[in-house]
């Protein structure tokens, strides 16, 4: 996708969310500061000049078959939501499709889980039942085509497939997570990506996985997470 990038935007993003998370994960810890600073990255796409331009609505799922990386925090933060919200009968279907999915894609590399459809665990009958604590990867998946994201569904293994995106919602998103990110590794705690459902299913298994991440150490003894590139990294603050 390419985009001219609007550097004031991008640069005000970075400079206000880094040091906003990181006041809040000093002074709230860090699983309060991120689900603090979830309803200020949906503000920010919803702000964005071209968020009229979206094709997504209600039921359209093409989206909720690809791969999605999380952070722990982000792991943490569904679970509580699942435990608090759920059902006993829909946590046990849910944890299921979770293992069932996770055992699936494991011993996969990223660009082999790319070519794969995997229904998200979350997904029941068109609607996404953590809509209010999907993960980032989600919140930023916005398109102004749905035929991309179906043609993208329909041929798996096609990567050549570009659907169409807002640049200013995707430029808002990005910013917003790359910022979060920093801070919390600013803070020594983990910001590594992980696959949704090896994390989830690396977290249900392990009990001490949230406590030794709020500790700063690694969460998931079974994983190894991703360093994700920062897109913005080498933008200056804006003064």
């Amino acid at each position: 996708m390419e985009f001219t990038l609007d550097l004031r935007l991008v640069r005000d993003i970075l400079k206000q969310e880094r040091r906003r998370a990181s006041d809040e994960i000093r002074d709230l810890g860090v699983l309060h500061a991120f689900e603090s600073s979830q309803p200020r990255h949906d503000a920010r796409i919803a702000a964005a000049p071209d968020v009229g331009t979206l094709a997504c609505t209600a039921g359209c799922a093409w989206c909720c078959y690809f791969t999605v990386d999380v952070r722990a925090a982000e792991v943490f933060k569904i679970l509580s939501f699942v435990e608090q919200a759920f059902t006993p009968a829909e946590r046990t279907r849910v944890y299921a499709e979770v293992r069932a999915n996770s055992a699936a894609l494991q011993d996969l590399t990223e660009d082999e889980r790319m070519t794969r459809n995997v229904k998200c665990p979350f997904l029941n009958e068109g609607k996404c039942t953590v809509y209010a604590a999907r993960p980032q990867t989600c919140r930023n998946y916005h398109a102004t085509n749905a035929a991309g994201c179906q043609q993208s569904y329909e041929e798996p293994e096609n990567l050549d497939i570009d659907p169409d995106f807002a640049p200013g919602v995707y430029q808002a998103g990005r910013a917003h997570v790359e910022a979060v990110s920093s801070a919390m590794r600013d803070a020594g705690y983990d910001a590594n990506a992980y696959e949704l459902n090896c994390a989830l299913d690396a977290a249900l298994a392990d009990p001490g996985a949230r406590a030794r991440f709020e500790s700063g150490l690694k969460p998931f003894v079974s994983l190894e997470g991703e360093a994700v590139p920062a897109e913005f990294d080498d933008l200056e603050p804006a003064a």
